[in-house]
């Protein structure tokens, strides 16, 4: 859900959810609420059956911003043929051709790239996609990345297939020297108690399960949305309820996500008057914190940054915490060439 912009996997959740989440996996470009239906759907197994080794060089298809950030960020970029229209970072990944989205993806756009590969965030198109990819002898991985432990593995696992181990380890270590970085940095301080929104109409929020839980505890806070699972629907009369002391806004990207890169002003800030809304404490008292990052909304090689936003809209931007352009690799260790797209490809 969380990628959608978020589509952000998995989740701006409505492309992720995404990617997230969802884009969840599907990064920002994801109308948000299919990425959060997505991350509520029954999944797909974690990683296809291999298919027969092609002959010649690795062939990819990702469908979801994070898995397509994934790729990249181990090293493997020059093996993308195809990606789904919500993925946008690395920016080179634009002149790839799209073969729909993270919940519609086109089986013959895909069959017709040739893959050897098709990734993937966990989501609605369900266990036929990954069926129908199998019947045609193309290997598939959808991982489950609902934690930082799970996120890694999903490194690993791309690493070990795609022979490029010594970046996945590298991503891996990056993620890892961010979350140490960041739980020194907010150790010792009081734990905020607050509730990250991924929409407004319905809300959908981070609930127990999701790895944006997870972001919202390492970050030192609590989250106030206790139950209820991954990616809750809630209204406004229950968010009252919980007062939280801050709300998270991860809306911004719902309006115009189905266009790569496309990012919306966040709706909490057009909501703080309206009826309900303007009652809750965190709103009267103006601690509504924008994220500033789809990095927080996507279950991929970039989520250490993402927790360090995190933290930030917690506790303040004069937290001791290196900006992601400065962090050693922030900008995914070497990405590799992304080929051309061919002529005429959508």
């Amino acid at each position: 859900m969380a990628e959608g912009r978020r589509s952000s996997s998995t989740p701006r959740a409505r492309g992720a959810a995404s990617s997230q989440r969802a884009a969840l996996s599907c990064g920002a470009a994801l109308p948000r609420r299919a990425a959060l239906a997505a991350l509520a759907a029954v999944a797909l197994a974690a990683c296809g059956r291999r298919a027969p080794a092609a002959q010649g060089r690795a062939r990819v298809v990702s469908l979801s911003p994070s898995t397509t950030e994934a790729v990249c960020a181990i090293g493997a970029g020059a093996a993308l043929v195809g990606r789904s229209r919500h993925c946008d970072h690395p920016p080179e990944v634009l002149r790839l051709p799209s073969v729909g989205g993270y919940a519609d993806p086109s089986i013959e756009a895909i069959i017709a790239l040739s893959p050897t590969l098709v990734v993937g965030a966990r989501g609605p198109a369900g266990p036929a996609l990954e069926e129908a990819l199998r019947g045609h002898g193309i290997a598939t991985c959808f991982p489950e990345t609902e934690s930082l432990a799970q996120i890694e593995e999903m490194l690993a696992e791309l690493g070990r297939r795609l022979d490029a181990a010594p970046g996945a380890e590298q991503a891996i270590a990056r993620i890892r020297a961010r979350r140490q970085e960041v739980e020194q940095a907010v150790k010792g301080r009081p734990r905020v108690r607050v509730a990250l929104l991924f929409d407004t109409s319905p809300i959908f929020a981070a609930g127990p399960g999701s790895f944006a839980d997870e972001l919202l505890r390492l970050a030192g806070g609590e989250n106030a949305i206790a139950r209820g699972g991954a990616y809750p629907s809630i209204s406004v009369e229950h968010l009252l309820a919980l007062d939280p002391d801050v709300l998270l806004d991860g809306t911004a990207g719902v309006d115009g996500a189905d266009a790569p890169g496309a990012q919306g002003a966040p709706r909490l800030a057009v909501l703080r008057d309206a009826p309900g809304w303007r009652s809750l404490r965190a709103v009267r008292e103006g601690r509504v914190r924008p994220l500033r990052t789809d990095a927080v909304l996507r279950p991929g090689p970039r989520i250490g940054d993402g927790l360090a936003e995190v933290a930030r809209a917690l506790h303040g931007d004069a937290l001791s915490l290196s900006d992601a352009a400065a962090a050693p690799g922030a900008r995914g260790g070497g990405a590799g060439p992304v080929p051309p797209s061919p002529a005429g490809a959508p």
